[in-house]
């Protein structure tokens, strides 16, 4: 600092240096040794639990006064040396335990002990932790250190390592068997020190696997013998919960996936086989979602979801399988396959994810089972929806009549032979149209467009063909009716209506012929010449056996009208002029045929409504049975339905039906072989048949499709070919 002189010139301003001491300070005497004893005593205070008799900060002091005197590699020596002793007394004592579970608790409680000891000596030698240790990459941390004093120890007895490892696994196979004396918080304690202290995979998780392993075989074995099915797939939900919450607990991450896939193993896909077969029908029958759902989900977890399915699917062709083919149960079988449909739809939906991978399969076992009786189920789906739509589902409502026809057509879909099913569902379906039996054309129709929508124009040309004459058959009488020359030749009182119908449309009728009264042929002589008369060229065949009659009859108790077939009209209207009359007399009036007759008379005289006495009176009719008109008969209801006695279909009927069935796939064989061969030119015998199965929607033997190709060679519609027989050409 430079000072101004009064009225004198300023100087340049001089600088201050200061120089260091030549002469250094000397440490205290025994200073290192002094301060390492405060220190010592110290860290032998916090081993023992007793109270410091330094303060905190002095202690903090200390140890960072040794370090700035260039001495931390002497204090952490000393250090480790101290901490190594006091761990080597500790497990030492420790080792003299022989009972395990005490072990245990010990070192758990020592453990426990050292790491709150460590981080207090942590705190005091915190500037040694944070210059000294931090610079030498090979030292570890104080708390490291001591992590490490301890693994040691550890690792040098054996006896306390087996002792360890043991006395941890039979802890946790205690806990698995439901002793709630199992301390978890020692256990959970344990098992994280041998995390921390890196001995884990090689001194514990080994021998766990491994008693894990042997525990849940033996109680796969044991449970499957002492629970039922449903219960054991329970317990088993139940285990995989226990272990996965224990694993998150206390066990390493790393460990999950072995663990779990041990359990898995012994409980689930070594039983697997015996669960489903004992299990699985069970479940499906009583429809057990929440259990079907269980299983579905520890199946999914083992990756068998193809032995659930191939199950599923194995089910569905033993019930479907016995519903088909048991032939006492015919009039169930559908309703059975529309039930046990809806089950699989609802098990497929609610328990089995709806697995895409299911429905390829189970469309295969319907096909299969529904197929195994050729022809039958074909025609007892069509009496199904024929019942359904005669009597409206009973009343059951138009939206709940249309919600069955569509489960109907899934089993129809399944169903092979479609043209068997069309066959029988054109005759049921005439009935219904010409004897007025169905409960909605709304229905019919609808019905009709279903198959339409699933099988195309070509299946339903015919069926639609049907509701065409009968609606043009309408317009017809409409016009016959407003017809002035007509009406002047119909008596009063009696009327006619007619359904003209087209032959190939409808099924083929046998020709019934029968006496009628004049009056009614007249009208039909009428009717003839008035249809002849708009339409030229054509010939009408009366169809007797389809006819139905409203008719009024007179008793002591009043009128009635009677609903009535045609056959039953002729034989009433004898009665006009006699009241009682022989069998024969009837077969000789009406030309009637006996099987016929013997069915009208019956449906006269033993159904519900007897307008005619026999006497005899024996439930079959007979030749010498006499037949009395019932005068004093009496009704509730004016008008009456007779129907006939339905006679179940003879197998001689089914039989023409089924004929016509095949002749019609012949012609349909015949025309597939000549479309492939005219585009073809020439193709093997293989590829023909292979063809004839892509196009035809109907099954054949492969016999029966060798026969249809030799026919059209002896016909010269195909030759062999010269040099191999097994090659066929076609010829124009």
């Amino acid at each position: 600092m430079a000072a101004s002189r009064s009225g004198g010139a300023v100087g340049p301003a001089k600088k201050l240096k200061i120089k260091p001491l030549k002469i250094k300070p000397k440490l205290p005497a025994n200073f290192v040794e002094e301060t390492w004893s405060k220190l010592q005593k110290a860290i032998q205070a916090v081993f023992s639990e007793e109270n410091v008799a330094y303060s905190f900060e002095d202690l903090y002091r200390a140890a960072e006064d040794l370090c700035l005197h260039k001495k931390a590699e002497f204090v952490y020596e000393n250090l480790v040396h101290e901490c190594e002793s006091q761990v080597t007394t500790v497990l030492g004592k420790l080792t003299q335990q022989k009972q395990s579970t005490t072990f245990l608790s010990e070192l758990e409680k020592e453990w426990q002990t050292h790491c709150n000891q460590l981080l207090t000596i942590r705190s005091i030698f915190l500037y040694l932790d944070r210059t000294f240790v931090l610079q030498n990459s090979q030292l570890k941390s104080i708390f490291d250190m001591g992590l490490q004093l301890f693994r040691k120890q550890i690792e040098s007895s054996p006896a306390t390592e087996r002792t360890l490892s043991s006395g941890l696994v039979e802890m946790v196979t205690q806990e698995r068997m439901g002793d709630q004396s199992v301390d978890r918080k020692v256990l959970k304690s344990l098992v994280k020190m041998l995390l921390l202290l890196g001995l884990y995979s090689n001194h514990f998780e080994d021998e766990f696997l491994q008693e894990t392993q042997r525990f849940y075989q033996k109680e796969g074995v044991d449970m499957m013998k002492e629970l039922n099915v449903l219960d054991y797939l329970v317990h088993c939900e139940k285990r995989l919960t226990e272990e996965e919450e224990n694993c998150k607990e206390y066990l390493d991450s790393f460990t999950f996936s072995p663990l779990m896939k041990i359990v898995e193993d012994c409980l689930i896909t070594k039983h697997l086989h015996e669960i489903l077969d004992k299990g699985f029908t069970l479940c499906m029958d009583q429809l057990k979602i929440a259990d079907l759902r269980r299983l579905y989900t520890l199946c999914d977890r083992v990756g068998s979801l193809d032995l659930v399915k191939e199950s599923l699917c194995n089910y569905v062709k033993q019930r479907a399988g016995e519903y088909v083919t048991d032939d006492k149960n015919n009039s169930q079988m559908v309703q059975n396959l529309i039930n046990l449909k809806a089950n699989i739809d609802k098990a497929l939906q609610e328990c089995f994810d709806n697995k895409e991978s299911f429905h390829g399969s189970l469309k295969e076992a319907f096909e299969y089972s529904i197929n195994l009786r050729q022809n039958r189920p074909a025609e007892l789906v069509a009496k199904y929806i024929d019942s359904k739509l005669r009597s409206g589902n009973k009343g059951g409502g138009d939206e709940e009549l249309e919600n069955t026809l569509d489960e109907v057509l899934v089993i129809f879909r399944y169903i092979s032979g479609k043209d068997v099913f069309e066959a029988f569902y054109k005759k049921d379906l005439a009935k219904r149209l010409l004897l007025g039996k169905s409960s909605s054309i709304d229905a019919e129709k609808s019905t009709i467009g279903k198959f339409k929508t699933e099988c195309g124009s070509q299946f339903t040309n015919k069926l639609e063909g049907m509701f065409k004459d009968i609606d043009i058959s309408r317009d017809i009488m409409t016009g016959f009716k407003n017809s002035a020359q007509v009406q002047s030749k119909l008596k009063h009182g009696l009327e006619l209506y007619v359904n003209v119908l087209t032959t190939g449309y409808w099924p083929t009728y046998p020709p019934v012929e029968a006496n009628l009264p004049s009056e009614l042929r007249d009208y039909q002589d009428i009717f003839k010449k008035y249809y002849l008369s708009k339409h030229s060229g054509r010939r009408l065949v009366w169809q007797n056996s389809l006819g139905l009659c409203v008719v009024k009859c007179k008793f002591n108790k009043g009128t009635k009208e009677l609903v009535v077939s045609l056959f039953q009209t002729v034989v009433l209207m004898l009665y006009n002029d006699e009241d009682k009359l022989t069998y024969d007399d009837i077969e000789k009036a009406t030309g009637i045929e006996a099987k016929e007759l013997k069915r009208t008379l019956q449906s006269l005289s033993l159904g519900k409504v007897r307008v005619l006495l026999k006497e005899p009176k024996t439930k079959e009719v007979n030749r010498a049975d006499t037949f009395t008109f019932h005068k004093d008969f009496k009704a509730p209801l004016y008008r009456l339905r007779i129907n006939n006695i339905q006679m179940k279909e003879s197998q001689e009927e089914n039989q023409n039906t089924t004929e016509r069935v095949f002749q019609d796939r012949q012609y349909q064989v015949d025309a597939a072989i000549v479309r492939i061969m005219k585009s073809r030119k020439t193709l093997s015998h293989t590829l023909l048949i292979s063809e004839l199965y892509s196009q035809l929607r109907f099954p054949m033997k492969p016999s029966d499709l060798k026969k249809r190709i030799e026919s059209l060679i002896d016909r010269e519609y195909l030759e062999r070919d010269d040099e191999n027989a097994q090659i066929y050409n076609y010829l124009a």
